[in-house]
């Protein structure tokens, strides 16, 4: 694989599985712009680590769930780093709780900066892959999404609908040499998954074949090889990096 000089935008860049995407973006010579909302001492030190000579890697602050944040991400992009060729949607929350208990504010959360996020930004990016006639997109979904999962039904709606717009949208723009794809991380080693109790750890994993935790690096080569050329006749599809947990 390689993607040297190629611009990007990754949502939710500046820790976990987005954080591992763009530090392999970049070792493969590809120029990132990353959003974060919080994290600014994070995102600088990404920065510092992920640039080199001819790669940029630049962080920007913006709520994904916005539309109007997405476009000012785009603009951004085209003018600091020249163009936008790959797209990764990986903002995403979690406001996990029984059906029952949940509240319509985090139903709607969840849904907003999960699933909304996804439109906001390929909306916004679509336009300059198109007039261009290239363009990689890649969804960050979850296993969940195929399988569901218990106290999680707002995210895993917010995923599900994930896939599907990443099928819809591979149709949409597959005439303008734009590949859209998804994948799907099982149980990967973040933050998010640090909150867990050892109880909670053996039984998740109890459901993996393979018997251990994914690395968010793992995700990250899946990801680039889908913005790679490798990948230029895979489109509509969605790759499960999950350790057989969704067979």
């Amino acid at each position: 694989m390689n993607l040297t000089g190629k611009k990007a935008i990754v949502t939710g860049g500046s820790r976990g599985i987005g954080k591992a995407i763009v530090m392999e973006l970049a070792a493969q010579g590809c120029s990132v712009v990353f959003t974060y909302q919080n994290s600014e001492e994070a995102a600088k030190q990404i920065e510092f680590e992920a640039s080199k000579d001819d790669v940029k890697v630049l962080g920007f602050k913006a709520n994904a769930a916005s539309f109007q944040e997405a476009e000012k991400t785009i603009q951004f992009a085209l003018e600091n780093l020249g163009g936008v060729d790959i797209l990764v949607n990986n903002a995403g929350i979690t406001r996990d709780g029984l059906l029952l208990r949940m509240s319509e504010q985090d139903f709607d959360n969840v849904i907003s900066a999960n699933l909304k996020s996804v439109f906001n930004y390929t909306k916004a990016a679509i336009k300059p892959m198109m007039a261009q006639r290239y363009g990689k997109i890649v969804n960050i979904a979850s296993v969940v999404a195929v399988i569901g999962n218990p106290g999680q039904a707002n995210y895993v709606a917010a995923k599900a609908g994930v896939i599907g717009i990443t099928k819809s949208n591979a149709k949409e723009f597959a005439s303008r040499n734009i590949n859209v794809n998804a994948v799907a991380p099982g149980f990967i080693a973040t933050d998010m998954t640090a909150k867990l109790n050892d109880k909670q750890k053996e039984s998740m994993l109890a459901n993996i074949p393979i018997k251990r935790e994914g690395k968010a690096e793992e995700v990250a080569k899946v990801v680039s090889f889908l913005c790679s050329s490798d990948a230029d006749y895979i489109t509509g599809q969605v790759i499960s990096v999950d350790g057989g947990m969704a067979m």
